[in-house]
């Protein structure tokens, strides 16, 4: 059957090594590499036979993992990390091209052939990072953020290299073919972006029309490979059209629709590529070579974690993001053997060099997972050995800080904690690391520390001996950890909340002695299945049960000193029932140590008091003995007028007023 018995040979070897990588808890790619190394002609046993036209159709998944790099591409994903992203990606690229190069000469390989390596070498595994990021739950974290910030750029960087590194194979054709090429690459991306953004998109949208999602998903293929075919009749890149005409989709109402059409013909096709990889690795030669092999994977995984660290300190970041990049980072990517083919075709490249790269390749790649898992063991050690940063204060205080919440990071979500706080006049102080957020700290005039939240002097500085609580707002679970520790070691006693993104985060801080977490991702859910229960008509007390039960079940075992759910829970129940509003007795304010019926609450203000939450402790209609103190949540009703009037009293008192 030819090729048909190939491509079913492919297919099971692939389900299998996938299987393997998937129960192992490792990327499927690396799976199906090791597939390809059974099936390919190398080893014994069932053996694909035509390896030729495997390889062509592999090339269909370069341009087809390309076009959806097109649909997905946004600038605005880059925006927290541009900075770095495109100035340091450059940077990271031209330093490892040149390490590349020095290599190359060291093993006496000539300087072309060590400029392609250079270029191998330059660019990181996007597969490989995403999947390893995602089991080990770094997805989120700023650390993540570079990561990803970084492997876009690089995958653009991947177009132009193709068409620039073959020109300079051939020196004796001058400047004039590499800037004809060039040319042809620049009015190439304005025709498509000024033409093919007002023909694809109504071209599309007449497809849709038909409601045939078969008829649509051919389209995206007739698109994506038809400009990458065309693209490759004027002498360029096939994978350069297909990224563009993605582009251009992604700019449409339907690039998202596009995407998630594309992304299982993608996969299929990227299967073939990473099977037909594997089928070049002669474990034969490995084993001859291994000396040499594993010399140049030490120097390449060295120099390039080197090089993304030294970039990530460079550009600003501390903690545990510069070591995080620099293990994540360190592999050769996947395209890299599109480079390799190109260059084995264009004659840069010997079989025997290419033998070389393609195993200094697929080596690291193998490697990443676990090489990366040694960031947080790592990061502890040197915290261990070395003293925290130095620190600075935005608004110093004119005395210590005393009665306040710590904010640990400054972030998306330790900004909303940050400003919900400000907003009922709490005192607050922030711990941030990222210079980027400092200086929008500064303008807020928000108080705030700079450092290191797991250096002692660092805590000192913002007063966690005097403060009443502490938030951990990080996503990183290595720095939380960090942090929950040192302050567990300085204040045992303070309440302590951690945000976490897994299920067995929960545990880890509980082990700690933090047993009070929020989990974003499950309040989220829950949040919405509320609402969809609310509009479904079910009473609210049965919503509240269903919920609480739901968090009991995730939250199992937090205990007496767990964070208060049900408090929060009574509080949401209260006000689904009653249009009311909760109201702090603030410190100093003129509620502060005095009776409801001493003020003479209803009289003075025209608001009923209907419940007081105390801590953890929920007070059903309180008599008039009832005395109030600092930090108390009193849920009144009434007219507007009154609850400000009662919103007034909840206030400190100013110089010369008197409670009545």
């Amino acid at each position: 059957m030819g090729i048909a018995t190939d491509l079913v040979i492919i297919v099971v070897a692939a389900l299998l090594g996938g299987g393997v990588a998937h129960l192992l808890r490792q990327p499927l790619i690396l799976g199906y590499i090791l597939a390809g190394v059974v099936v390919g002609p190398h080893t014994g046993g069932v053996t694909v036979t035509g390896i030729h036209e495997i390889e062509l159709l592999a090339e269909i998944g370069v341009a087809l993992l390309l076009f959806a790099l097109g649909l997905e591409f946004s600038l605005e994903e880059l925006r927290p990390v541009r900075r770095i992203a495109f100035l340091g990606t450059p940077i990271q690229i031209v330093a490892s091209m040149a390490l590349g190069l020095g290599l190359g000469r060291l093993a006496d390989l000539p300087w072309n052939t060590s400029l392609w390596f250079g270029a191998m070498i330059a660019l990181s595994s996007t597969m490989v990072i995403l999947k390893t990021l995602m089991n080990q739950g770094w997805m989120g974290t700023l650390s993540s953020r570079v990561m990803i910030g970084m492997l876009i750029v690089q995958d653009l960087a991947v177009v132009p290299i193709m068409i620039i590194l073959p020109q300079l194979d051939h020196p004796e054709t001058g400047l004039a073919s590499l800037g004809e090429a060039a040319l042809k690459a620049v009015l190439f991306v304005a025709v498509m972006i000024l033409a093919g953004s007002r023909l694809l998109p109504p071209l599309m949208k007449r497809i849709a029309r038909l409601n045939s999602r078969e008829l649509f998903q051919l389209a995206l293929l007739g698109v994506g490979l038809g400009v990458g075919y065309a693209t490759y009749l004027l002498g360029l890149s096939f994978a350069l059209g297909a990224f563009v005409a993605g582009m251009v989709l992604a700019g449409s109402h339907f690039g998202h629709h596009a995407l998630s059409e594309i992304t299982p013909v993608r996969d299929l096709f990227a299967m073939l590529f990473f099977v037909s990889v594997g089928m070049m690795l002669d474990p034969q030669y490995l084993f001859d070579h291994l000396g040499v092999i594993l010399a140049m994977v030490m120097l390449v995984a060295c120099g390039k974690g080197a090089i993304f660290f030294a970039l990530a300190r460079l550009f600003g970041y501390r903690n545990v993001v510069p070591l995080a990049v620099g293990l994540g980072l360190f592999q050769i990517g996947e395209f890299a053997f599109v480079l390799a083919n190109v260059g084995r075709a264009s004659g840069s490249i010997s079989d025997e060099a290419h033998a070389l790269f393609i195993t200094v390749t697929i080596v690291t790649m193998l490697m990443t997972p676990l090489i990366s898992s040694l960031t947080a063991p790592l990061y502890r050690a040197i915290r261990r050995r070395h003293p925290a940063p130095t620190l600075f204060e935005t608004e110093p205080p004119d005395e210590p800080y005393a009665g306040h919440v710590i904010v640990v990071g400054a972030g998306r979500v330790g900004r909303q904690a940050i400003a919900l706080l400000g907003r009922i006049g709490m005192a607050r102080v922030a711990v941030e690391m990222d210079p980027h957020r400092m200086e929008a700290a500064q303008q807020a005039a928000i108080p705030m520390v700079y450092g290191d939240a797991a250096s002692e002097i660092v805590l000192r500085a913002a007063g966690l001996e005097r403060c009443r609580m502490v938030l951990v707002t990080i996503p990183d679970l290595v720095a939380s950890r960090e942090v929950v520790t040192r302050i567990r070691q300085m204040r045992p006693g303070v309440e302590v909340v951690t945000r976490v993104t897994s299920l067995e985060h929960i545990e880890e801080m509980r082990a700690l002695g933090a047993p009070d977490v929020v989990w974003p991702h499950l309040e989220a859910g829950l949040e919405m299945a509320r609402y969809a229960m609310l509009v479904m008509g079910l009473p609210p007390m049965a919503i509240h049960r269903l919920a609480w039960d739901a968090r009991r079940e995730i939250y199992a075992g937090l205990g007496e000193n767990g964070l208060a759910i049900r408090s929060l829970d009574q509080m949401r129940t209260a006000e689904e029932r009653f249009d009311l509003e909760w109201v702090a007795v603030l410190n100093g304010s003129a509620l502060e140590n005095h009776t409801i019926g001493a003020l003479q609450i209803r009289a003075r203000t025209g608001a009923v008091i209907l419940c007081i939450l105390r801590r953890e402790t929920l007070f059903d209609t309180p008599g008039p003995e009832f005395g109030f103190q600092s930090g108390d949540l009193v849920a009144i009703i009434g007219s507007r007028e009154a609850r400000e009037s009662f919103h007034t009293l909840a206030q400190p008192l100013h110089l010369g007023e008197t409670p009545c």
